[in-house]
């Protein structure tokens, strides 16, 4: 029996903020790689995810959201996303079947003509959405003449996800893998327990500050029973936002602790010991250094 080949293959998922991108990932990949939450535009910065279906390697590019940008940061989220689109061998619109074609997708659509790019499409959250509304949907897409392949998927749930990895799988060239076959991403641990941070401060803040925070990695100690002591600074632009983040009597942050280091206690299996500290610093979201540790291009 002849061998099969190996393909490794690079897609880049792309679309509106909060339409799923980020739970698909790590639906694909089998991990928690990348942000998620209800808030829309959390993901900063691209989040590589490697997932292999037989003999085939593929990386997946968590895109941020692209949307219309009105600050340095949105600018370089964005061009980050179409930076993504453009490197990869395959680009994945996600679509959200609870909406029409809004603003913001029609904006990528209108960007994938431009550049004459084909892509495929993915209707994603159709556990919420009645079947006799999906065809109309599915049919204005079509309509727009640049998708080669449509499927209607839950990330959340999983159902028609295996399909769209398949086809993806399919489409890849032939070609040696670029990742050792246990390794599901290219981000560094210590970035990601800074995410994962972010993450619960998202879901604690509510809406009362979490875009105008940072988390960054301080330290990193390993420990000789196994054992790892991570530091980490939340940045806060404002010295009254301080009180917010701490909460009452240190609540809040106390609970954004606990939280965190069980997710990633279960990450990374072994014990870990997490120090957060909140501190002032009115120009984090314009600091080189900043958008250089997320992987985004300051002047666009």
């Amino acid at each position: 029996m002849a061998e099969v080949p190996a393909r490794c293959g690079f897609i880049a998922i792309i679309g509106a903020p909060n339409v799923g991108k980020s739970t698909l990932l790590n639906r694909l990949v089998g991990a928690k790689l990348s942000i998620v939450s209800p808030k829309v535009q959390t993901t900063r910065m691209r989040v590589l995810g490697v997932a292999v279906r037989d003999s085939t390697q593929l990386v997946f590019i968590d895109t941020p959201g692209i949307f219309a940008p009105r600050r340095r940061l949105d600018r370089a989220m964005v061009h980050a996303a179409w930076r993504g689109a453009e490197d990869a061998d395959v680009v994945l619109l996600l679509a959200d079947a609870t909406r029409r074609i809004d603003d913001d997708t029609r904006r990528i659509i209108d960007g994938l003509k431009r550049s004459e790019r084909k892509a495929m499409l993915a209707l994603n959250k159709i556990d919420l959405v009645a079947r006799e509304k999906l065809l109309p949907l599915a049919q204005a897409f079509d309509a727009e003449g640049i998708f080669t392949d449509l499927f209607m998927i839950s990330a959340e749930t999983g159902d028609g996800v295996e399909d769209l990895a398949r086809t993806l799988a399919g489409r890849m060239p032939e070609g040696a893998w670029h990742y050792p076959a246990d390794q599901l991403s290219d981000l560094p641990l210590r970035l990601l327990a800074a995410e994962t941070t972010r993450e619960h401060l998202f879901r604690q803040l509510h809406d009362e500050l979490p875009y105008e925070l940072a988390v960054e990695p301080e330290s990193w100690e390993d420990f000789k029973d196994g054992s790892v002591r991570v530091a980490q600074v939340i940045y806060v632009q404002r010295e009254n936002q301080k009180p917010i983040v701490l909460g009452r009597g240190g609540q809040r942050i106390k609970a954004v602790r606990s939280a965190a280091q069980r997710e990633l206690e279960a990450l990374l299996d072994r014990k870990v010991h997490l120090f957060l500290h909140v501190k002032v610093r009115a120009d984090w979201a314009d600091d080189p250094g900043r958008f250089r540790d997320l992987g985004l291009e300051y002047d666009v």
